[in-house]
């Protein structure tokens, strides 16, 4: 398995990410392919206002499932932001791939490659694999978006303005802190993995005038 090229904890980069069982693999290409595979596939696809967007460039990926053959994914790039994640993960759906670029995701069924899921977060900042519950974490400027074997297992709430930090997990609960416009300051927030429902964060609507 190919895993995310930019680490998804900064604050510990000795530590492996920890991924899911899956029964595909993938390889990243630096450059499209000399022989590309009969099947290609384009991503996103005949979405509205994303006509352009592969203008920004792309993540290829050659991408070998366990049913059908193999076959060329082209990724459009959400920014072209070094610091905006791009790479692959594993999914809880051992099926499915989910690929990172520019902040865009795309998750992808290497069973069958003409489906594939947007995800309306744009862009998303830091993945974070959880075995243990069986997601995939993706946080955005805003909020925190959680996948599971079958989908969209939860999203929660806004919790910041603009910029949230997850700074840990423990059993069911994360931790992390969002900004508050009125007061310029990170507010703590827990968030159970299990509900998406949270309590705290920097997110507060100004009193009425």
């Amino acid at each position: 398995m190919t895993e995310m090229t930019k680490r998804t904890d900064p604050a510990d980069s000795s530590r492996p990410i920890e991924a899911f069982p899956q029964n595909w693999s993938a390889e990243i290409l630096k450059s499209p392919p000399l022989i590309a595979p009969a099947r290609q596939f384009t991503y996103p696809q005949q979405i509205p206002g994303e006509e352009d967007a592969l203008a920004r460039g792309a993540l290829q990926l050659i991408v070998k499932p366990s049913i059908g053959g193999t076959f060329l994914a082209t990724c459009a790039l959400g920014f072209t932001n070094p610091a905006m994640p791009t790479g692959v993960f594993a999914s809880p759906n051992p099926q499915e791939l989910c690929a990172v670029a520019g902040g865009y995701v795309y998750l992808i069924d290497t069973a069958e490659p003409e489906h594939c899921t947007l995800l309306a977060m744009k862009p998303v900042v830091e993945v974070r694999s959880l075995p243990t519950h069986q997601l995939l974490l993706f946080a955005g400027f805003h909020s925190i978006l959680a996948w599971g074997r079958g989908g969209l297992a939860w999203e929660s709430a806004r919790l910041s303005w603009e910029g949230l930090r997850i700074t840990g997990i423990e059993a069911n609960t994360l931790h992390g802190t969002g900004w508050n416009l009125l007061t310029d300051r990170e507010v703590p927030f827990t968030l159970d993995l299990l509900t998406g429902l949270h309590q705290g964060g920097g997110f507060a609507q100004p009193p009425p005038r």
